[in-house]
């Protein structure tokens, strides 16, 4: 057995897992952080909690893995940027509360172990994931094993696919993840609707009470031209860092997750699986990856979590 904890931004995650990958149990706690002390201690209660919902004791139990949303090393947090810390020694805090050896990832990186394990990479070596949220992560599973140079994942998001374009939080301009989060793509969907007061993207943002990342693709849906050129022109952004990516590292397959990733087939993953075709490198020697839709959900965070013993 395996524990696997998804840290979130506002919630915290654990499950009990099988050598499957199937989650055997769940349990939940909202974070509320009062220092790296009080928080080892939460995940450790957290943990022994849903050993108690999955009816086993820790001696069932091989490690606990945890995905959290920044840097790591060993079982060292070097920065995270929306919780407050900065080289906590997560592992030895935890353990004194709970003596059972304790595995850290980045959480995008958490999410690549789980759907390469567990999810639609089963079976290849070389695969990548990209999560389309607030942000663009990426995760990285090079020859069967996690890529994380010196800690601090895979962050594919700030490769710039825009000279001098539009800011992003990380400093620079032009990132991929300006344009191909759904940060990205809630501003061009506002930028759209601006200009074309007319058209139908107005009319679903009332319904769904706001502009969100479904906004585009429903109105798409519905004919809307305005709509359709949004579409369109978010689909070539995010083939073109998908390209970029597909010619550094040559993958087998890349998997899209994240809300946006679950829009119709025929109004993002075939346009952007076009595009990367015609354009990557690897079409000559007749080697284009697979763009596939990640398949885990919100389980891939502790499904990786929990698998990343075998990657690491």
């Amino acid at each position: 057995m395996y524990i696997g904890i998804d840290v979130g931004g506002t919630n915290l995650k654990a499950g009990l897992v099988d050598e499957t990958g199937k989650i055997l149990a769940v349990e939940r706690t909202p974070l509320d952080f009062q220092g790296p002390e009080s928080f080892a201690a939460t995940l450790a209660s957290l943990a022994k909690a849903v050993m108690a919902t999955g009816g086993v004791t820790e001696k069932a139990v091989e490690y606990v893995g945890a995905g959290i949303p920044g840097a790591v090393s060993g079982g060292e947090i070097l920065y995270t940027a929306n919780i407050p810390m900065k080289n906590v020694p997560l592992e030895k805090l935890f353990r004194q509360h709970l003596d059972l050896p304790v595995l850290l990832g980045n959480d995008a990186d958490c999410a690549a172990v789980g759907e390469w394990s567990c999810g639609v990479g089963q079976g290849t070596k070389h695969f990548i994931v990209v999560t389309l949220g607030t942000g663009v992560g990426g995760g990285i599973i090079l020859n069967g094993k996690l890529h994380t140079g010196m800690g601090a994942g895979g962050e594919v998001g700030h490769i710039v696919i825009k000279q001098d374009g539009v800011p992003c939080n990380c400093g620079r301009r032009g990132c991929w993840e300006a344009y191909a989060s759904a940060t990205g793509l809630i501003r061009q969907v506002r930028e759209a609707m601006e200009a074309h007061p007319d058209s139908l993207l107005h009319q679903v943002a009332a319904e769904n009470g706001a502009v969100d990342g479904r906004t585009a693709f429903q109105a798409a849906e519905m004919g809307d031209e305005t709509a359709l050129a949004v579409c369109r022109a978010y689909a070539g952004y995010l083939a073109a860092g998908l390209t970029d990516l597909v010619n550094i590292l040559h993958p087998e397959a890349v998997a899209l997750g994240g809300g946006v990733a679950a829009a119709p087939e025929h109004l993002l993953l075939d346009p952007v699986r076009e595009i990367v075709a015609r354009e990557c490198y690897a079409r000559h020697v007749d080697k284009v990856p697979r763009i596939l839709r990640a398949e885990l959900g919100n389980d891939a965070g502790i499904i990786g979590a929990a698998m990343l013993g075998r990657a690491i």
